[in-house]
């Protein structure tokens, strides 16, 4: 298992990366629409996929938060559902998850 500083750096720079794209989906959105109809529902359209976006995006940091939150807690690595170890193969590939596989398979 890699240590939790390695871990930690990449929850940081995942985050830092997902601001960025937050911040670019803001701007987007913020662009005023086309009076053209046809160009109206292109754009409307393109608006609801970064809406889509953006909550996906602030779904996965507060995941982070989560994980960072628990590795200031002395849990991080333990599935918050049945206390078991997550294994290092999981949270090299999913270093936000609060879950083992076993317990993520079951939700």
């Amino acid at each position: 298992m890699q240590s939790i500083d390695t871990y930690r750096t990449a929850l940081l720079k995942r985050l830092g990366e997902l601001d960025s794209r937050l911040h670019k989906i803001e701007a987007e959105l913020d662009e005023p629409h086309s009076k053209d109809w046809d160009d109206a529902a292109i754009e409307t359209e393109g608006d609801q996929v970064l809406e889509h976006l953006g909550q996906s995006g602030q779904d996965e940091i507060a995941r982070i938060r989560a994980a960072l939150q628990r590795m200031r807690d002395g849990s991080y690595g333990e599935c918050v559902r049945c206390g078991e170890r997550i294994s290092a193969e999981r949270l090299n590939v999913l270093p936000e998850t609060p879950f083992c596989k076993d317990c993520a398979a079951a939700i």
